[in-house]
């Protein structure tokens, strides 16, 4: 056994190498049932898996080394550095024990490491801490968790006092110092994700991965430069492809350049519709009867009733798997740019949007939220573009009767929106509203006495049936006001309820209801054209009959075009679906081509599509241009 301090960092390797296995082996049981490979598959994560764990260590392992190397021996061999020894070793131990708990409900949540979702939340602590302390069991984990890392101590006590019985020369700490110190600049220069790419199931991969490394990883690539890592064509083919997706009867473009800006003639006489935009969270498709579900069959009667009186979009798919993904898509009308949320970014005032159009018209926009919205910039966007701010902290005691962590009840919520359109509609300007929603989030809770599912359930089934319970009310409540008659109203979602899956982009987890709902204006039809949340401003402008110069990269669902696209994200990955094949782009120029069986709700790897590729990078390369060179501001 080794004797002196080079021990001491050998005891907090395996201490990590421990951890991390257990947290695999947890992950790689919460994941077996959607694995495949055999094992060969097996040995490949376990593999891939400990180069990860060794290079995550390595960062606090240079910190622990270079430590160890400067600190004299009468320091070391002081009698208070033992026990301040087994304090930290007892520290290590305990945040490591936290951190599978926190990996196995991460996964549980999302179905994959931590990533961007977990880089973002970092930001926002009330919200997660409340999050996690409503959601989780926190007096049973944490005990568990001080009792794991309490018996690791006794594991490991004989061990780290055996590593102060003998000195080391500097001479030789120095020599065993520096390749721990030179190992996380060789990890932070060579090694990347690709090598826990071990097999075509995306399950493989996350367990495959160190959490804490995918962590740091995600932290550091919060924007990805389009031009420096995605494929990229000419640009002026690639705008020429974009002008030919986007011409419809009654645009203009301006001219041959580098741009899409044209302008779009209504079909028929104007119409001042009032517009509320009701966007569910984390509302997919598969719990409406409406699409032949049967997973949340009977818990949403009110949006499955309403979808026989409404235009019903039934292949209309997510931006993205976060709300401020959904929300860009809606009011930019843009594809998803890899990395963070246009929302998200500095500079992000001034944009030729949804609201820009209404508020050219005389609309009063708003945005309406029932929690903070400082939470992910939502504020801080739409009151730069041109929207009125209602959010939690415009509400007055009265005005709530239940709220958790993430905001008021949908109840509540929707209350608020009833008198803001009667308070608008009284001034006599026609009104836009942005509604996003809360109660279908976890801790799921909502005020208890309005469905036949208490709030202590804590389950998405009963935030589901009560969300949709609350939106039934405020339908009801809207038609007995003067302005309903002539008020447009959209029900969709932000994003699906889950986001993991086999392979890269899960089409079947970016499907999403939209309903648009207006007995006097808009009659009741079903529509098959593929769509995304992109095109949700251009078609209800559509259906108003507005004339407008439009920068848009959506177009007009309703344009008699039998085949439309979706364009769909990870936080790395972007995809175009179009006529039943995903091409996926990714960094390192990286493309490949996928088959989508939107009956079997499979998919499966095909040859490349040269053709649906170049298409796909003619979207991205474009609206990444348009961004940085800012042409979709106004002017």
């Amino acid at each position: 056994m080794i004797k002196d301090r080079r021990g001491l960092f050998l005891d907090f390797f395996l201490l990590f190498l421990g951890f991390s296995l257990l947290t695999r082996l947890t992950l790689l049981v919460m994941a077996w049932p959607d694995l495949d490979g055999g094992p060969w598959t097996l040995i490949k994560i376990f593999s891939s898996g400990l180069v990860y764990d060794a290079a995550a260590f390595s960062y606090a392992g240079a910190a622990l080394a270079l430590y160890l190397l400067a600190a004299p021996e009468k320091l070391y061999a002081h009698r208070w550095h033992r026990p301040a020894v087994y304090v930290l070793f007892f520290i290590a131990a305990f945040l490591l024990a936290f951190n599978l708990a926190a990996e196995y409900y991460f996964f549980f949540e999302f179905g994959v490491r931590y990533n961007f979702i977990a880089v973002d939340y970092l930001v926002y602590t009330n919200e997660v801490v409340g999050n996690i302390r409503e959601s989780y069991n926190l007096p049973v984990v944490l005990p568990l968790v001080a009792a794991l890392a309490a018996g690791t101590l006794w594991l490991f006590r004989r061990r780290l006092a055996a590593r102060f019985a003998e000195p080391l020369s500097f001479r030789r700490r120095l020599a065993w110092a520096l390749p721990a110190l030179a190992l996380p600049v060789l990890c932070f220069f060579f090694l990347d994700g690709r090598f826990a790419q071990v097999s075509k199931n995306e399950f493989a991969n996350e367990v495959a991965m160190n959490g804490l490394y995918a962590f740091g990883s995600a932290f550091i690539n919060n924007e990805l430069p389009y031009d420096k890592f995605y494929a990229t064509n000419d640009l002026a083919a690639s705008f020429k492809t974009l002008r030919a997706d986007l011409a419809q009867p009654g645009v203009k473009f301006r001219d041959d350049g580098l741009d899409i800006a044209r302008s779009v003639k209504a079909r028929g006489p104007l119409k001042k519709l009032n517009v509320v935009v009701i966007a569910g969270e984390s509302l997919s498709a598969e719990y409406l009867e409406a699409f032949g579900a049967v997973k949340g069959a009977g818990t949403l009667p009110n949006l499955d009733a309403l979808a026989g009186k409404s235009l019903f979009f039934k292949r209309y798919y997510a931006a993205g798997t976060r709300t401020v993904r959904g929300l860009e898509a809606m009011t930019l009308s843009i594809p998803p740019l890899p990395g963070t949320s246009i929302i998200k970014r500095p500079d992000n005032a001034g944009f030729f949007s949804w609201g820009s159009v209404m508020k050219d018209l005389g609309y009063v926009n708003k945005f309406i939220y029932g929690g903070y919205g400082y939470f992910d910039n939502m504020n801080a966007f739409y009151s730069g573009n041109g929207f009125g701010i209602v959010d939690r902290a415009n509400f007055s005691g009265d005005e709530v009767s239940f709220a958790n962590v993430w905001g008021v009840c949908d109840g509540d919520l929707l209350s608020k929106t009833l008198k803001e359109a009667d308070a608008d509609a009284a001034s006599g300007k026609p009104f836009f509203y942005m509604v996003m929603t809360t109660s279908n989030h976890r801790p799921f809770t909502y005020p208890d006495g309005k469905i036949d599912i208490p709030s202590s359930s804590m389950s998405r089934t009963g935030a589901l049936k009560y969300a949709d319970y609350a939106i039934g009310e405020f339908l009801a409540a809207a038609s007995k006001k003067p302005w309903f008659k002539d008020t447009i109203f959209v029900l969709t979602a932000d994003h699906c309820a889950n986001s993991a899956g086999k392979t890269e982009i899960p089409v079947q987890n970016y499907h999403i209801p939209l309903l648009i709902y207006s007995p006097a204006h808009v009659k009741s039809a079903v529509v098959e054209t593929l769509s995304a949340q992109a095109d949700l401003a251009p078609t209800v402008l559509g259906l108003m009959n507005v004339p407008y110069e439009s920068r848009f990269f959506g177009r007009d669902m309703l344009d008699g075009k039998p085949e439309g696209r979706a364009f769909l994200s990870t936080f790395q990955k972007v995809g175009l679906l179009k006529d039943g094949r995903l091409a996926v782009l990714g960094p390192k120029k990286y493309m490949k081509t996928y088959k989508w069986d939107e009956p079997g709700r499979t998919i499966t790897e095909v040859p490349d599509d040269k053709a649906l590729e170049d298409e796909a990078v003619s979207f991205y390369q474009g609206a990444n241009y348009v961004y940085k060179n800012r042409l979709d501001r106004l002017k």
